[in-house]
């Protein structure tokens, strides 16, 4: 009978999955079979030092595998908001989590009828910020902080980010433009230079899913040299879980602004919601790199022969990545092509970013009928 009470708030939470926002907070033990009913929800919350999650205790794990574990280290709110990512939040105290619950609360509509509701804010519209032409480095290969960018860009400055601390080389979250609330999707380049990894899709591709089944617009800071490489990465499966990512971006019908503020390489230029998998609106910082790869790698595949045949294979290899910056490796040659809708000056981010989302209020894209897709779980 016990088994058959789990059994039934499982199946009550996947039949409420998409028809209204789901959250758990886990404000002490939780043990066994009942976390899967967490797991099954949107959204986790934890508290720190005295809530714990796991399937199988310490005593068990001793037991069977002679490992020893405490409860915090196995499951405790940083080891599934650090490690894991099967928590979202974790909270100082229960007062904090019930805080956070709320704020979480304040982006998201009661149902998937419903619009998300609407903040108004004294923020103009029309704020320009000069700092952000200096944000993004004329070195392409120094980091930078994105999230400097999306505050900049929100009502107020404010971003209430979602798994701070888990998958760092992507940043979710949510923030509000001209009052309406967006979920932002970025990559973050202080972090493995932004490239896309197995917890990254995973984390993009859930939060993506989310904002669709909520009517949450989406925004997209995109500065991304590529996937992960190495054997962990593809012995992991990073094919199957980066295609969730294009899966969920692929299948969004909700609006979708993307910003391109640097690198936007090879198959993660397109994952990143770009025109080809039907994203509304692109617009590109002068800085923008698109193309198949960066210049340097890309010159020393094409030019291989040609360098080494040269006088000065250094000053060779330097002009050739010149000019195939010039030619390819800018935001203006997919503007011609029509992948980009406009270059901008990074100040005007704010008011372009808000025009394209009132522009796209009325929107009603469909996907084609069938039961449901199968996503590559």
């Amino acid at each position: 009978m016990s088994l058959a009470g789990y059994a039934d708030i499982f199946l009550l939470n996947v039949m409420a999955s998409g028809v209204v926002p789901q959250i758990t907070a886990i404000m002490g033990p939780s043990a066994g079979g009942a976390v899967y009913s967490p797991a099954l929800t949107d959204w986790i919350f934890m508290v720190e030092k005295t809530s714990h999650m796991f399937i199988t205790g310490p005593e068990v794990i001793k037991a069977v595998t002679r490992e020893e574990v405490s409860k915090e280290d196995l499951g405790g709110a940083m080891a599934h908001n650090l490690k894991s990512g099967v928590a979202h939040f974790a909270a100082p105290d229960d007062l904090a989590c019930l805080a956070k619950i709320r704020e979480l609360m304040s982006f998201l509509p009661q149902n998937n009828m419903e619009d998300p509701p609407r903040m108004d804010s004294p923020d103009s519209p029309d704020r320009r910020d000069e700092h952000l032409r200096e944000v993004v480095p004329a070195d392409p290969n120094k980091p930078y902080d994105i999230r400097e960018i999306v505050r900049s860009n929100m009502d107020d400055t404010y971003f209430f980010e979602v798994h701070e601390y888990w998958a760092r080389n992507i940043v979710v979250g949510f923030g509000r433009l001209g009052g309406m609330p967006v979920g932002v999707v970025a990559n973050q380049p202080s972090v493995m230079a932004g490239c896309l990894d197995i917890d990254a899709s995973n984390k993009g591709a859930r939060f993506v899913r989310f904002c669709d089944a909520f009517n949450i617009p989406l925004i997209i800071y995109e500065d991304v040299p590529g996937f992960l490489p190495g054997i962990h990465q593809e012995h992991g499966g990073i094919i199957k879980h980066g295609a969730k990512l294009i899966y969920a971006f692929c299948e969004a019908t909700v609006p979708r602004i993307t910003i391109i503020t640097r690198k936007a390489y090879g198959g993660a230029y397109i994952v990143m919601s770009s025109k080809h998998i039907r994203g509304d609106i692109n617009i590109a910082y002068p800085t923008a790199e698109i193309a198949v790869m960066g210049a340097q790698g890309a010159v020393n595949i094409i030019s291989r022969s040609q360098i080494q045949s040269a006088p000065d294979p250094e000053a060779q290899r330097a002009q050739l990545i010149a000019e195939y910056r010039e030619k390819f490796s800018n935001p203006y040659r997919a503007a011609e092509l029509g992948y980009i809708d406009d270059v901008i000056d990074p100040a005007d981010t704010r008011p372009k970013v808000i025009q394209a989302l009132r522009m796209l209020k009325t929107k009603r894209d469909t996907n084609p009928p069938k039961k449901h897709g199968n996503i590559p779980l």
